[in-house]
């Protein structure tokens, strides 16, 4: 199982958010390269980037970030939050990523998701599946739908989706555990999908369970920032 360290940007800046709520946000560091750095050197390859600030606004806004840390380390970054055209797409390649993630742009122009994962791959392009009570949320979970979440992703499924990410923003930034149902009917479903757990980790304990199941990866955010779980003690995952 891959640890996946992520890095929420607002204002250039990482933060963290409480269910991802703007107005419980809590500043970590103000210099994101620091961060992914540490990370790199505790022997972690990857790297979630969230632009928070351009999942409000609908574009990307923080692709500078994504400029220095993917030229200043080595890390396998997946950038989300605001990629909704073209332009945004192309910028954040050129700027670095080497997969993206795209939620909100797959609900509400599925022809553009669609024609994305034709035209960069499977292995590129990462499903957002993020849900609110199995039901899928939108635009920095500002939006709630009546999509189901099972439904919403075996249509993907069917279009040669291979990456989801798939956060329960009830569990989000509270560090009560990751929604461990959510994960197993995900599997149970769609058993040859390279899913990534989001949302949730309180300690070590989590991971393990985490582990266990199989899955691809699992996103750790807070625990980090908040000592929950020190590098030091991710590097037992280290492939």
């Amino acid at each position: 199982m891959h640890i996946i360290p992520a890095i929420d940007l607002i204002e250039g800046k990482a933060v963290r958010l409480t269910q991802g709520d703007y107005n419980q946000k809590k500043e970590y560091n103000a210099r994101p390269l620091e961060v992914a750095q540490q990370f790199e050197d505790a022997g972690l390859t990857r790297l979630h980037l969230v632009d928070l600030d351009g999942a409000k606004e609908k574009r990307v806004v923080n692709w500078k970030v994504l400029e220095l840390i993917a030229s200043k380390t080595r890390l396998h970054i997946d950038f989300g939050g605001g990629v909704q055209s073209d332009e945004d797409l192309r910028m954040v390649f050129e700027c670095g990523a080497k997969q993206v993630t795209g939620g909100s742009i797959a609900v509400k122009k599925p022809d553009v998701f669609e024609k994305w994962l034709s035209q960069f791959g499977p292995e590129t392009i990462i499903l957002g599946a993020d849900a609110k009570n199995e039901k899928i949320a939108v635009s920095g979970w500002e939006e709630d739908t009546q999509v189901w979440v099972y439904d919403f992703v075996e249509k993907y499924v069917e279009k040669g989706v291979n990456y989801i990410i798939s956060t329960d923003v009830a569990k989000d930034g509270l560090l009560e555990g990751p929604s461990f149902d959510l994960y197993r009917n995900l599997q149970d479903r769609f058993p040859e999908l390279n899913i990534i757990a989001s949302g949730g980790v309180s300690g070590m304990q989590d991971l393990e369970v985490l582990a266990d199941m199989k899955l691809f990866g699992v996103i750790v955010g807070k625990a980090i920032y908040e000592g929950r779980v020190t590098l030091k003690e991710l590097s037992m995952f280290l492939k």
